[in-house]
């Protein structure tokens, strides 16, 4: 966790989880204890207090906005107690907490385009949760690395991530499963394999009528309707079901709306505009289009920009018609950031 010049200037790769690269990057917590007083579970509240206004941040202000912050506050106030002595509960409690915040600075990181710095604090939570004996919470680090790898190009990584969360989680918790479904879809998408990302969504859907979010923990609360429908909406875009694309981007725009998710609005936005124009829909494209740019100037997140910068893209085939000009001259302030 004392790497960080390292964790910075490191590229994304799809083995780094394994193998021997993976021992030497998980060194740390291996290192003898430093002296100080115990950890109690005082301090472990603490962290866990902390986790759920990072993760507001987070949702409403995008990745790019609290990571600095979250970094600074982890290596100051999180790590070190990870290095004094705790009894074994206290280590497993610590270790949790500390194992959802590292995924938190890791999805910020991939939220803000920094992608080797976001693969290595997920491999670092992976191995926090797996000291804490927390099977959902593994299950969830798996998920984030799932949707990396897929987002860079590696669908066949994302759905073994995917697949080990879902195998390892036991069902205990129906919003990881869900979530892990989803997941398997957006690959399967990928790779080409309509009926298996079509089958996932099914899978995906059947999990999520069972969520309570009263009994799940605080990291999940974000698997609700207006992620899952925007998850679903591109991998039905990628397998050409514009129409089924449609109907779950609206789905997740109106959850999104009445959260003030900017974020997840800009992106299924995005995924609606894209499926207008597989059905040569250019008016109501432009429209989603301008919508997504208006959201995606409310929040820090390169996602949210790589959206636009994929819809713009999409447009192409469309030429110099006015409405491609008008939004392509539109987003030219977001792209720098892309």
């Amino acid at each position: 966790m004392d790497r960080r010049k390292f964790l910075a200037s490191a590229p994304f790769a799809a083995v780094a989880a394994t193998g021997p690269s993976r021992d030497w990057l998980l060194a740390t917590l291996d290192q003898q204890p430093d002296a100080g007083p115990r950890v109690r579970i005082e301090d472990v509240t603490a962290v866990r207090n902390m986790f759920s206004e990072f993760q507001k941040i987070d949702i409403f202000q995008g990745g790019g906005s609290g990571r600095l912050v979250l970094a600074a506050y982890m290596n100051v106030h999180v790590y070190p107690l990870l290095r004094r002595t705790q009894t074994d509960d206290i280590r497993r409690a610590l270790c949790e907490a500390a194992a959802e915040q590292t995924y938190l600075l890791g999805w910020m990181a991939y939220d803000n385009g920094e992608h080797g710095t976001a693969q290595r604090y997920l491999i670092q939570s992976l191995r926090l949760a797996e000291e804490s004996q927390n099977a959902p919470l593994g299950a969830h680090v798996l998920a984030g690395m799932a949707d990396q790898a897929t987002l860079l190009g590696h669908p066949e990584e994302g759905l073994n991530l995917a697949r080990s969360g879902r195998h390892g989680l036991g069902g205990q918790s129906h919003a990881a499963l869900a979530d892990l479904w989803a997941l398997e879809g957006r690959a399967l998408a990928a790779m080409g394999d309509r009926a298996g990302a079509a089958r996932a969504i099914v899978q995906s859907e059947a999990a999520a009528e069972h969520i309570d979010h009263e009994a799940e923990p605080e990291w999940a609360l974000f698997i609700d309707p207006a992620y899952l429908h925007g998850e679903h909406a591109v991998t039905l875009r990628d397998i050409g079901d514009s129409a089924g694309a449609q109907e779950h981007a609206r789905r997740s725009i109106d959850h999104a709306r009445m959260q003030s998710r900017a974020r997840r609005g800009a992106m299924s936005q995005a995924a609606l505009a894209s499926a207008h124009l597989q059905r040569n829909d250019l008016e109501a494209a432009y429209a989603a289009g301008l919508r997504t740019l208006s959201l995606t100037s409310k929040v820090k997140s390169s996602r949210a920009v790589e959206a636009v910068v994929d819809l713009q893209k999409r447009m192409q085939p469309f030429g110099q018609h006015r409405l491609v000009a008008d939004f392509v001259e539109r987003a030219r302030v977001l792209i720098p950031a892309a």
